[in-house]
């Protein structure tokens, strides 16, 4: 996670929770002079159209009050969803036994991309179980990971 990612979270947060939602993760996604933030908010009952609606009025309120992005962008609220990001040690500490799609910022094995279960979380490093072939990969080179949706 970025310095900016990681300051946006320590600032929208009390605002998501005071609506009574989980601030699940962010992302920026940086496109030459447009840019987007998402913004990714759960709660155990679900989340509706109405709550992203409610969070994204908070959320703006704040970002043009502190205005921590300089470039324009847009912002987007909605759910995880079914295949949700995993951001944080907790949410792949809960996506044990899952199937997980992860994409690290340096290769690894030969490879970047990676498809399976993960079968282990520890304080810094995950146990990816693909191919029948057991991949250890450090949470501080992990890009990107999100569950793999079963329907």
């Amino acid at each position: 996670m970025t310095k900016l990612e990681q300051d946006l979270v320590t600032m929208l947060t009390p605002a998501v929770e005071m609506l009574g939602f989980e601030l699940h993760g962010l992302e920026f996604v940086q496109a030459g002079r447009h840019s987007t933030l998402r913004v990714y908010i759960a709660h155990e009952d679900g989340i509706s159209v109405d709550n992203c609606a409610d969070a994204s009025r908070q959320i703006s309120a704040i970002l043009d009050v502190e205005d921590p992005i300089t470039n324009e962008y847009d912002l987007e609220v909605s759910s995880p969803g079914v295949d949700r990001p995993l951001f944080k040690l907790d949410h792949y500490e809960q996506a044990q036994g899952e199937e997980v799609r992860v994409r690290t910022k340096l290769p690894q094995d030969g490879r970047r991309n990676f498809k399976g279960d993960l079968i282990a979380v520890s304080s810094d490093m995950i146990t990816l179980s693909s191919d029948g072939v057991e991949h250890l990969i450090m949470l501080s080179n992990i890009e990107r990971a999100n569950l793999i949706a079963k329907f």
